[in-house]
């Protein structure tokens, strides 16, 4: 039995991180006022730990598989959950709101990978290095797309065509997103907080806000049991409908594998579209399906929201450690300077187009910013980790429009995600820089489509940051 601990201890050792980062956080009055949470503070020791080799038998890559499922989890969850009964909280519409986010983080996607190409480019011309144009153009997937994808094309470009540490490369870049993400993101909230800018005015910077524990007596409990403890226990029922989702999704997969084997139009490889790395995507359109069929049959008495929020949120934590915990030292050391030349360009670039973008789409305005930065910088988990400083129970339109969202952005980029670049290495650089410069520029084009005359004249993300 001893052998089948190895997984079930690395998930334990996550649950030590983030308790270590929930205890940190309660005492140490800096890291209340930084805001930061528990989850990145827990992966930043864990990363630590492994790096000094402080954890016996245990190296980076035994946390890859679950930040992936937790990644995974996290959506799948989301997509379950029903939409607010309070009509205040809601935008204009959530597929206005998450076109909005689909276009800004498309624009990223094209963005981040042209600076990166053109940065590593710069920098192998004047120091006479190696790194590699795509080791700097895979930010993006790191970035804008998290850990999820960074892995899946890392590893693609490593072992297809000979790019050396993209793997490792593209979690590094996820990570350094995850930090950048609240070392710039955590501020902003607390400034839009403290205007009261946010929607969700009961989200608010108190005693407890800092320490991140609720007093004795003063925590509420919102989740609703569903079922009778003499049957089986709430939380078992919800986490049933999500195994059936899996399982679902999984089936799907194999079968749509065994249909498309051997099919390549154009030369191109369908079956990739379905490979168990893509699994977050079908498994969001199993669970989308799930949810209406549960509400137009009229079982949602049998389904609790709250319950299912406080999945999303635990996935979203747990993955936050997994990816951090999941970077290997070595390669970061030996490729320090080029990376963190190209994450701080980046940051600057994914910042301006975030704010300035989100400030024309409505009276969400500030909500979207913060989640579009978020998603564009670590994850999409990583959006709603921000978007819960300023939403702290997910009660705006905004958690149900990233969940259109992540529908809408693999739809609309297709043809790039799904055909170019798991390609990219072998095409000309010309093609996919023209590619990626298109990425950036129609998506720009079309924001003014989604404008409204009642856009959010009253948020300035200049005054968010004390501007």
């Amino acid at each position: 039995m001893e052998d089948s601990f190895h997984g079930i201890i690395a998930f334990a050792l996550m649950g030590v991180m983030l308790f270590v980062g929930g205890v940190l956080r309660k005492n140490i009055p800096l890291l209340q006022s930084s805001l930061v949470p528990a989850s990145i503070l827990g992966g930043l020791i864990g990363f630590l730990l492994l790096s000094l080799n402080w954890i016996p038998s245990y190296k980076a890559v035994d946390f890859n598989t679950l930040t992936f499922h937790f990644f995974t989890l996290s959506f799948m969850s989301l997509c379950l959950t029903g939409s607010s009964k309070d009509k205040s909280l809601a935008g204009d519409s959530i597929v206005r709101g998450g076109m909005w986010l689909t276009l800004i983080w498309t624009a990223s996607l094209g963005l981040q990978a042209l600076i990166g190409y053109g940065l590593i480019v710069c920098y192998d011309a004047l120091t006479g290095s190696q790194v590699g144009p795509f080791l700097g153009a895979l930010i993006t997937h790191g970035f804008t797309q998290g850990p999820g994808q960074a892995l899946t094309y890392g590893g693609i470009w490593e072992k297809q065509y000979g790019i050396v540490n993209a793997t490792q490369v593209g979690l590094i870049y996820a990570s350094l997103g995850f930090l950048v993400a609240f070392v710039v993101g955590v501020p902003a909230a607390r400034r839009v907080i403290n205007k009261g800018q946010n929607l969700n005015k009961t989200s608010s910077i108190d005693a407890t806000f800092l320490a991140g524990f609720f007093n004795v007596n003063q925590g509420k409990s919102t989740t609703r049991l569903v079922t009778h403890s003499a049957n089986m226990d709430s939380m078992a029922w919800h986490l049933g409908l999500l195994g059936v989702a899996y399982v679902i999704t999984h089936i799907w997969l194999k079968l749509m594998q065994a249909a498309t084997a051997g099919y390549e139009p154009f030369g191109i490889n369908i079956a990739v579209l379905f490979s168990h790395n893509m699994f977050f995507v079908h498994g969001l359109g199993v669970c989308v399906l799930m949810r209406l069929v549960i509400d137009k049959a009229g079982w949602d008495q049998y389904v609790d929201d709250e319950t299912f929020k406080r999945i999303t949120g635990a996935s979203v934590d747990f993955m936050v450690v997994g990816t951090i915990m999941s970077i290997s030292f070595a390669v970061l050391y030996s490729l320090l300077a080029p990376i963190l030349l190209v994450a701080a360009a980046v940051t600057i670039a994914t910042f301006i187009l975030c704010w300035y973008s989100a400030k024309l789409s409505g009276k969400l305005a500030p909500e979207r910013a913060l989640t579009s930065f978020g998603c564009c910088t670590g994850s999409t988990g990583t959006g709603l980790l921000l978007l819960r400083l300023l939403d702290a129970d997910f009660s705006t339109s905004v958690a149900k429009e990233l969940a259109f969202f992540n529908l809408a952005i693999v739809l609309v980029n297709l043809p790039v995600l799904f055909i170019l670049t798991p390609i990219a290495p072998s095409v000309s650089p010309s093609t996919y820089l023209l590619a990626m410069a298109a990425t950036v520029f129609v998506p720009l084009a079309l924001m003014p489509l989604l404008m409204k005359k009642n856009a959010a004249a009253s948020f300035s993300p200049a005054a968010a940051l004390g501007e």
